[in-house]
């Protein structure tokens, strides 16, 4: 179970900050198209819905194996968004 509650707080932490980061972007260049910006966190709020949606799957047979695949899912999500905020 805090495995579970773990990586629940992760996920929001992280996919969090990455808005966070978005935010502070479209105050520092108020001239900037903030489409740019809206899009990253529109992606960041449908992985925190998929991941999360995957996190309280009850149907899994291995749960280390699934919790595991979910770790390296939000790593690979959150290093793709992360990218594009220092695009921007």
């Amino acid at each position: 179970m805090a495995n579970k509650r773990n990586l629940k707080k992760d996920i929001n932490y992280v996919l969090g900050d990455i808005i966070e980061e978005v935010y502070i972007w479209e105050e520092s260049n108020p001239d900037k198209d903030k489409k740019a910006g809206e899009e990253i966190i529109d992606e960041a709020i449908n992985s925190f819905d998929t991941l999360m949606t995957r996190v309280s799957d009850r149907s899994i047979e291995n749960p280390a194996q699934h919790f595991k695949s979910i770790r390296e899912d939000l790593e690979k999500t959150a290093k793709s968004l992360a990218e594009k905020v220092n695009s921007l």
